[in-house]
């Protein structure tokens, strides 16, 4: 029995000792090839290493630079509501230094000896005890570059708000505004940047600000009155008064300017104020002095105004009236076409002595501000009401009758060049014009449907002479703006008539020539 088991033993044997033969050569194998595996791949960077959030691992440093780049080179969409727009990186200025990560992932990745990172490579895991390979982003971009692209954004996606237009001619009606969008530059240029600097979510939401359409209030009706006067080579004076609310409009309307004919307002308040009744010589005065804006009659007005023949004692007799009614600015010193008198030529004032106001070259002879001359209108009006300055200061010398009396004296003034023209035909207007060399005006009282207002308006030009064919068309436009304003259901989009009643003035000196020519035998 014995020799029967022996045999069974030494196949056993063997059999154990082939298997573990062929165990130690696989294990060799296995070795040998993982041995060749790592010497073919050691140059690679290792599992888990990653370049400005980019999973660069198992390859070498320039596939790795290759990655990096194709995912930051992509473009980024810049999104607002369903559109997208996409954006080249090289427009932002946007430049990558793959070299310097590269660098700093491979020294990361040399700083193991092999030892250790063939262990790693057998393990199929980072290398125990070095700091992992996780390159920030290393790059740069250009912000001014930025904020052409945002600008260029704009363009397209940019919706802004529309003023309400007082001169609007289509169909009868003031165009209303409209609310619209605009894009915030700084935002979306944040945006723009931070979805460059990422790997993947590439997009930026542009952020747009709301604009409401801005309201027809005073503060709009003066930043379009100045809009009107930029395109004027040369300064602008104007006063408007809500005789409702109160509410002003001033641009330069402090500034001292010649008072022209218009301040023939105050010689006939002022003679109105000398007299208990006025009689028919007086009257005859007025109506010259205010429908035909005569020098002589206002100089005959003053000797009233004086209570004797001394037109210059009037002119005191005004000037101090003026100061008692709060119209410091307001003077004159000289009767119109008279020579001044020794050491009066003119009159210092606040706005004549204030060098931060614009200069309107003022007559040192006469003077008054927009303002003045317009708060002077606003009295008259209050005083025709039965209240005001007027009534308080002079409540013995003037009446609310003889305040309207002079407003309808003033409404037959038919110069219809400047305020007039920009007002419907029915629309009542009480105003005196002037204008001198250089400087253009014209004050009234403006009886629109929708609210009464004042208007003192001038230009003036540092120039041998004004070009009435520049300045009325454009105190036309101003007068039609404020008409508008307060008028905005019914506006006055009437621009032929300045046209129209030049012709007829026109054709009607004609006739009188003729007529004349006829009559004289010549």
């Amino acid at each position: 029995m014995n020799t029967r088991k022996r045999p069974r033993i030494r196949v056993g044997r063997i059999l154990a000792r082939f298997l573990l033969f062929v165990l130690i050569c696989g294990g060799i194998y296995w070795v040998a090839n993982e041995a060749w595996s790592y010497w073919r791949t050691y140059t690679f960077l290792p599992r888990g290493a990653v370049i400005a959030g980019v999973d660069v691992s198992g390859l070498t440093r320039e596939e790795s630079m290759e990655r990096v780049r194709q995912v930051y080179e992509k473009p980024v969409l810049a999104v607002y509501n369903q559109e997208v727009i996409e954006i080249d990186v090289i427009d932002l200025g946007f430049e990558l230094n793959l070299v310097e990560m590269a660098d700093e992932a491979v020294a990361i990745r040399d700083s193991a000896s092999h030892t250790d990172r063939f262990l790693a490579h057998l393990a199929r895991r980072p290398v125990l005890d070095q700091q992992p390979i996780d390159i920030e982003l290393n790059a740069t971009h250009d912000p001014q570059k930025v904020n052409i692209v945002v600008a260029l954004l704009g363009d397209i996606v940019n919706r802004p708000a529309q003023s309400p237009q007082l001169l609007n001619n289509a169909g009868g009606k003031i165009q209303e505004g409209r609310d619209g969008y605009v894009i915030d530059s700084l935002a979306s240029s944040d945006a723009l940047i931070e979805a460059l600097y990422r790997p993947y979510d590439r997009t930026a939401k542009l952020t747009v600000v709301a604009q409401e359409a801005p309201e027809i209030n005073m503060a709009f009706l003066e930043n379009y009155i100045q809009q009107l006067l930029n395109g004027f080579d040369g300064i602008g004076s104007i006063y408007i008064l809500d005789l409702q609310t109160g509410e002003e409009i001033k641009i330069n309307a402090d500034a001292a300017i010649s008072g022209l004919s218009v301040v023939k307002i105050a010689i006939m308040l002022e003679s109105y104020r000398a007299v208990e009744a006025i009689g028919f010589d007086h009257q005859k005065l007025l109506e010259e002095t205010a429908i035909h804006s005569g020098n002589y009659s206002a100089n005959l007005l003053l000797d009233i105004v004086a209570g004797q023949d001394n037109a210059y004692l009037g002119v005191d007799v005004l000037t101090e009236s003026m100061w008692n009614l709060g119209l410091v600015n307001t003077f004159i010193a000289t009767p119109y076409e008279e020579q001044p008198r020794a050491g009066k030529r003119t009159i210092q004032t606040p706005a004549n002595n204030d060098l931060t106001l614009v200069h309107l070259d003022p007559d040192p002879a006469m003077q008054t501000t927009a303002a003045e001359i317009g708060q002077l209108l606003a009295m008259i009006y209050e005083c025709s009401q039965g209240g005001g300055t007027l009534i308080a200061v002079y409540p013995s010398q003037l009446t609310p009758t003889e305040c309207q009396n002079l407003i309808d004296l003033m409404a037959l003034n038919h110069e219809g060049n400047l305020i007039r023209f920009g007002v419907p035909e029915e629309v009542t207007v009480a105003h005196k014009h002037g204008w001198a060399y250089n400087t253009h005006g014209d004050a009234g009282i403006i009886y629109s449907p929708n609210g009464n207002y004042v208007i003192a308006q001038y230009l003036y030009q540092d120039s041998d002479w004004l070009a009435s064919n520049i300045s009325f068309p454009l105190l036309r436009e101003i007068s039609r703006s404020v008409y508008n304003y307060f008028n905005s259901d019914t506006p006055y989009i009437d621009h032929k008539r300045a046209q129209r009643e030049a012709g007829v003035f026109a054709l009607n000196r004609t006739i009188q020539a003729v007529e004349t020519s006829f009559g004289t035998g010549q």
